[in-house]
């Protein structure tokens, strides 16, 4: 489900497959398919016939990645490096098995989530705890194990190279521990998985685009989060990349408006905090009249079920996500 929305933020970029789409300098953005249409993102990054895959989406996305490198005029021997914002699996579920495909490709990861890359058993049943096995096990296959001679850890600084073009990695908390962000320094674009928010096409306006915090279980820290934020926003990027959803320009405000919305769902979790087992749903109740008054101010025309058909997933998590932060608190 996608509504069309006139104010398409990537309305200029050139689509190039129904599936993707050229951003310019050398940076293409994939729909994976993963859960709806324009909801999670794969980016490449290719130069001089040499390709970087930065998050994988799910199993199910590995031959639509395939198709677009294809369409490139590439091959999966072209692919050097896959790397992974983070190790959930809307954004490394994938990574064994596009590793198989792609027999020169080293796979970078947080030192965090290295052992997640090379045993995801445990990642897996995290995974069943917050959906359900039937769920999980439908939406995301089997986990196919890396070899750990394929895995090459990056955490804050350091720096691989495509082709000379030089991807640096900053350490990234807040929404996960073992986050980074994927820096591009030929463009100072940055690829930040969930750490810099979502924000749907849906949602975008004349007044732009729309971004939202995340704080998915089970890692979520506010004052993690904000460092992460406010650090990106020193660094001044024209664009971002998110994995929910492509690129993102006007990051100066987009940061600003995380930072306080960080602090109001803060606020919101800290008021239902002796509510029980009532937390989670009081906790959603709130966040989605929050959401929807920001919305309405943004200028969006969506009918209110339109936007929480959208949304809702995200409130389901963010609201189960601010229950384990609180939990944490004791």
């Amino acid at each position: 489900m996608t509504f069309t929305n006139q104010f398409h933020q990537h309305a200029q970029a050139k689509l190039l497959t129904p599936h993707l789409r050229d951003f310019g300098n050398g940076i293409y953005g994939i729909d994976s398919g993963y859960f709806r249409d324009e909801f999670d993102a794969v980016h490449l990054i290719v130069e001089n016939g040499r390709v970087a895959i930065i998050d994988t989406s799910t199993n199910y996305t590995v031959p639509r990645i395939l198709e677009s490198i294809g369409a490139l005029g590439l091959g999966p021997e072209c692919v050097d490096w896959i790397l992974l914002s983070h190790v959930h699996l809307d954004h490394a579920g994938g990574a064994g098995l596009l590793a198989q495909q792609c027999p020169n490709a080293k796979v970078t990861v947080h030192p965090r989530g290295r052992r997640h890359m090379v045993d995801p058993s445990k990642l897996f049943i995290a995974v069943c705890e917050v959906y359900g096995e039937e769920m999980a096990r439908r939406e995301y296959g089997t986990l196919v194990p890396i070899a750990e001679d394929r895995i090459v850890e990056t955490g804050e600084g350091a720096q691989v190279s495509l082709a000379g073009r030089v991807i640096e990695f900053w350490d990234s908390p807040g929404h996960a521990k073992h986050h980074v962000y994927i820096r591009d320094l030929r463009t100072n674009s940055f690829f930040t998985g969930d750490t810099f928010g979502i924000s749907y096409r849906d949602f975008d306006t004349a007044n732009g685009a729309y971004c939202f915090v995340t704080t998915s279980p089970s890692q979520f820290t506010p004052e993690d989060f904000k460092h992460s934020v406010s650090r990106l926003m020193a660094a001044q990027p024209q664009y971002v990349y998110l994995t929910h959803y492509a690129q993102l320009g006007d990051v100066a405000r987009h940061g600003q408006v995380l930072l306080e919305q960080a602090d109001e769902f803060v606020g919101i979790a800290l008021r239902h905090k002796n509510a029980g087992s009532a937390r989670a749903e009081k906790i959603r109740q709130d966040l989605q009249a929050a959401m929807m008054r920001d919305l309405r101010a943004h200028g969006v025309t969506l009918t209110d079920a339109q936007c929480l058909e959208v949304l809702d997933l995200d409130l389901k998590l963010n609201s189960e996500g601010l229950v384990c932060w609180l939990d944490s608190l004791v």
